[in-house]
């Protein structure tokens, strides 16, 4: 009875997972979003990025995507690289103060970037695709929130544009973010006081030990000469024949 009641209780416990992973795998999909790879990128510089669109439909593919480029941190330079059968379109807006990149002061900055899909060439159920993009200089803002609107064949349209807060679970469409990270300080900008007044320590210290070596070789050949004036001394002694009283 007792076996009985064990081979009950492990088939209600395989029948419960199997059911768990079921619902967790149907519900897995819908849990992605649109994110921008990498994540970080450091102030001033140049960073390549790919806004990476999954897509969640069971039915319809993904046909076009809106990246709205944030107002508070304006680039100077943005490039799209080529998407096979994908067209690509920019907007652009009026900037004050100016953004300055190689020496130029531009009055405009691009606001969004539009892809989209020819016939046939959209997001696929179970796919993604990366649409990459180079911007520069980067901004001296912590991080950099682009609001996404993916657009479905079927004309439904997923929103990605929930500004993470600090501290807070993740929204239910969170819009992806770029985290900035402030440029390291150039090599030699601090002040190196230690090895200024290190290499005259070491001269000093170099003289004083020359002139200590100079004294010690000049010691020992005085001594030598002596010692040579002494033996010769002696042996003129013991040649020449004692005085006679």
């Amino acid at each position: 009875m007792s076996r009985f009641r064990r081979t009950a209780t492990a088939a209600a416990a395989l029948a419960f997972t199997a059911a768990a992973t079921a619902v967790l795998g149907f519900a897995g999909p819908a849990s992605a979003h649109v994110t921008v790879n990498p994540k970080e990128a450091t102030q001033g510089g140049y960073a390549r990025v790919a806004f990476r669109v999954p897509n969640e439909s069971d039915s319809a593919s993904t046909v076009k995507l809106e990246v709205v480029l944030p107002e508070n941190a304006p680039v100077g330079s943005v490039s799209t690289m080529p998407v096979p059968g994908w067209t690509v379109a920019t907007e652009k807006r009026k900037v004050d103060p100016p953004i300055e990149v190689h020496g130029s002061q531009l009055t405009e900055a691009v606001s969004k970037i539009t892809w989209t899909a020819s016939a046939d060439a959209g997001v696929k159920p179970s796919q993604f695709q990366e649409f990459p993009v180079s911007l520069g200089p980067l901004p001296q803002v912590d991080s950099m929130v682009f609001k996404v609107l993916q657009t479905y064949s079927d004309g439904n349209v997923s929103r990605w544009i929930d500004e993470p807060a600090p501290g807070a679970e993740e929204p239910e469409h969170p819009a992806p973010v770029l985290t900035l990270a402030a440029a390291a300080a150039p090599a030699g900008s601090a002040t190196p006081t230690a090895a200024v007044a290190s290499p005259g320590d070491d001269d000093d210290d170099d003289d004083g030990n020359g002139l200590a070596v100079g004294l010690g070789v000049a010691g020992l050949v005085a001594g030598l000469a002596g010692l040579a004036l002494g033996g010769l001394a002696f042996a003129r002694t013991r040649r020449e024949p004692a005085a006679k009283s």
